[in-house]
């Protein structure tokens, strides 16, 4: 059988491998106007890393995106009629290593926007820039990115306070830091485009890492939880091997601040399972958890209603 590829964010990828999920975003664009604050190393080219024998997950393969040099967003549109003007910066985990691009990028899109919210893949750098600080630019890229959304809500028919981050793993450290920075932006100001507002109005963390010390179940220091931090909803299983705590751990700092958090823990799930439903892992059904915190919360009210 002959294969016929597609390109997908400057990827090529036999079409008898392609995710489920391969729908055109409605728009494609840089994050930053030139080069992105800090890089200087020439990398090899953007590329899907993934191998014939990596793991499936769900029995299906996962996009490796690595070598990104060019941070992008991806916008994913919901039906018209079901648009409610919300928006989530969705974040792939991939260790700083990679992006999981499909598996907990563009599958996510499609996920938000059957519940009516546009949903934006941020395609951030890797691998890591900063061995000291591996998150430096990926949150660089994440508060640039939020930014831009808000900037560009009028024109996107988006409420610029709904804007929500979600991250899985290392997307999750990315998107978390995202929401704790508040106005504190990892990067000099460059252009209007970073007179928005860069915090998050709601964050979603999946089985998150990097806040707590290695080998020890306290908070790792230097994690500043203030007021204002947006309400989090955060998925782990207990036997995950990034540890539980992470997640438990900032729940509890962010409830010791006034915050709101809610926390859904499994006892099996493992890691990187994504969106895709095993029918014996109750963790995957943490979506549906998502969506009731979601629409409890006000981010799923109808566009109409959002109006002030």
């Amino acid at each position: 059988m002959r294969l016929f590829p597609f390109r997908l964010t400057g990827v090529f990828i036999a079409a008898s491998l392609a995710p489920a999920f391969s729908a055109t975003p409605a728009l494609t664009l840089d994050v930053w106007p030139g080069s992105p604050p800090g890089d200087s190393k020439e990398l090899p080219p953007e590329a899907d890393q993934t191998k014939d024998t990596d793991r499936l997950i769900a029995g299906r393969r996962i996009i490796k995106l690595g070598n990104v040099s060019r941070p992008q967003l991806a916008v994913f549109k919901p039906a018209k009629e079901k648009d409610t003007g919300a928006a989530v910066v969705i974040c792939p985990g991939g260790g700083f290593s990679i992006l999981a691009y499909d598996l907990e990028g563009t599958e996510v899109a499609e996920w938000l926007n059957s519940l009516g919210v546009t949903g934006i893949v941020l395609k951030y750098r890797v691998p890591a820039r900063d061995p000291a600080k591996r998150w430096l630019a990926a949150v660089q890229d994440a508060q640039r990115a939020v930014s831009l959304v808000r900037g560009r809500a009028a024109e996107w028919g988006l409420d610029p306070k709904r804007i929500g981050i979600l991250g899985f793993s290392a997307g999750g450290v990315t998107a978390a830091y995202t929401a704790l920075s508040g106005a504190d932006r990892h990067y000099a100001p460059i252009d209007r485009v970073d007179q928005n507002p860069c915090r998050p109005d709601f964050t979603l963390l999946i089985y998150t890492g990097g806040f707590v010390e290695r080998g020890q179940t306290t908070l790792r220091s230097g994690v500043a939880v203030g007021p204002g931090t947006p309400p989090l909803f955060l998925v782990h299983a207990f036997d995950d091997g990034v540890p539980v705590e992470n997640s438990l751990l900032l729940a509890a700092e962010v409830k010791k601040h006034g915050g709101s958090a809610e926390v859904h823990v499994y006892d099996t799930g493992g890691h990187g399972y994504g969106l895709r439903h095993v029918p014996e892992l109750p963790v995957t059904t943490w979506p549906a958890r998502a969506a009731e915190w979601l629409a409890r919360r006000g981010f799923l009210r109808a566009a109409a209603q959002a109006a002030p």
